[in-house]
């Protein structure tokens, strides 16, 4: 079946779209990827999902108009997806929606909210939905998150020596497989959020991201500001353990920077890159980890790379695209093969990863145009996901 997988990050610049064609043979999935691409926000539509971001005040009419907008330009994403991969016809969109708080205290979280009603989609496309994809692993205990953690494992599950899928969006997640014993998935703590909000912070407001590092190239790591960032309690939480923009937000920089405190802006965007860094290997280093597989926005960023690479040795960093998967688009296909798994009674999440008591199917399905018809649930649980060439 083909799938369209919608993700929108917590920099709430666009939403990611990923077509794929799945099927199951025995134990594995076969995922092949048709394209993706990336259907921007328009300008004022960002600036209020970020302005109702916490802790920000927000009311229920806010949240309602950013429900009905948010499902508008996902309906749209979609149908741009539907119409240059697949000519036309797929069967499902699985549509994680803007998560806009994430109810987490300590180890628990207690709820997590994202909007984007599915309606929209399914209106748009004639298509059923799958939305709504963290919530049945909250209920069932765990922390709806990593849930990259689901593909990561089908993907490495077959590695020999200890290897970690590292996702660098706005936070930073891993997910770290280890021969038999039991995995391991969680966020480290920060990846572009805080540097992104440094960049708003220095051009005051006119830019978004330090494009290719080149601010950072410019400054040196501020240990004194290293060392009051690297204060925070969640980098010594155990896993399984999440966190999001609720704790890493602009006001936990302002935090950190105190009054009349900010170092030169390339000094401030270098030591924000090295927090990244330094918590990422430190959070791996437990694990031995030989490899670390490395995907999302903060990738395109060379001086990351550089201190990721520097401070992981002797572990060999890789980027997912030499599995197959374009590290741009590799949580829209995620949300694919949840949405896959999904509609043939599959869990979506892994309770060694989240912490959940059992392994609940993801999400809840609005119909398309045509009658709901699920198949058989699959009878057997995939171990392995091989990603085919589009041209094979």
């Amino acid at each position: 079946m083909i799938v369209i997988g919608l993700s929108s990050g917590t920099s709430a610049d666009g939403i990611d779209v990923a077509a794929a064609r799945l099927r199951q043979e025995g134990d594995a999935v076969r995922l092949t990827p048709l394209g993706h691409l990336t259907h921007p926000y328009p300008a004022e539509l960002r600036e209020q999902i970020r302005a109702a971001l916490p802790p920000a005040p927000t009311t229920l009419e806010a949240v309602c108009r950013l429900d009905t907008r948010i499902g508008q330009e996902f309906a749209a994403a979609a149908r741009d997806g539907i119409e240059e991969f697949t000519g036309g016809r797929a069967d499902l969109v699985a549509s994680h929606g803007q998560t806009l708080f994430h109810w987490a205290e300590g180890g628990t979280v207690h709820g997590t909210l994202q909007l984007g009603q599915p309606a929209w989609v399914a209106e748009a496309t004639g298509l059923p939905v799958l939305s709504d994809l963290r919530a049945a692993d909250v209920a069932a205990g765990g922390r709806g998150a990593p849930l990259a953690s689901t593909l990561d494992l089908l993907l490495l599950g077959e590695r020999t020596e200890p290897t970690a899928a590292l996702n660098l969006g706005g936070i930073a997640n891993v997910t770290v497989v280890r021969g038999g014993e039991p995995p391991s998935a969680f966020d480290t703590g920060p990846a572009n959020a805080l540097v992104d909000a440094a960049v708003r912070l220095v051009t005051g407001g006119k830019a978004d991201l330090d494009a290719d590092g080149a601010l950072a190239r410019t400054g040196r790591p501020d240990p004194a500001l290293l060392e009051r960032l690297l204060a925070e309690p969640y980098y010594r939480l155990p896993p399984p353990k999440t966190t999001g923009l609720e704790l890493f937000g602009a006001e936990h920089l302002e935090a950190a920077l105190g009054p009349g405190e900010r170092p030169p802006d390339g000094d401030l965007l270098a030591t924000l890159v090295e927090l990244t860094a330094v918590t990422v290997a430190d959070a791996l280093r437990p694990f031995g980890v030989a490899e670390v597989v490395a995907s999302g926005g903060g990738v395109r960023n060379p001086v990351l790379m550089e201190r990721l690479a520097a401070r992981l040795a002797p572990a060999r960093i890789t980027s997912s695209g030499r599995l197959g998967l374009d590290g741009d688009a590799k949580e829209a296909y995620l949300f694919a093969l949840i949405g896959f798994l999904g509609w043939h009674g599959l869990a979506g999440s892994v309770p060694d990863c989240t912490g959940a008591r059992r392994a609940p199917v993801a999400g809840r399905l609005t119909p398309g145009t045509a009658p709901l018809r699920l198949p058989e649930p699959a009878s057997v649980v995939p171990r392995r996901l091989y990603v085919d060439d589009p041209g094979s």
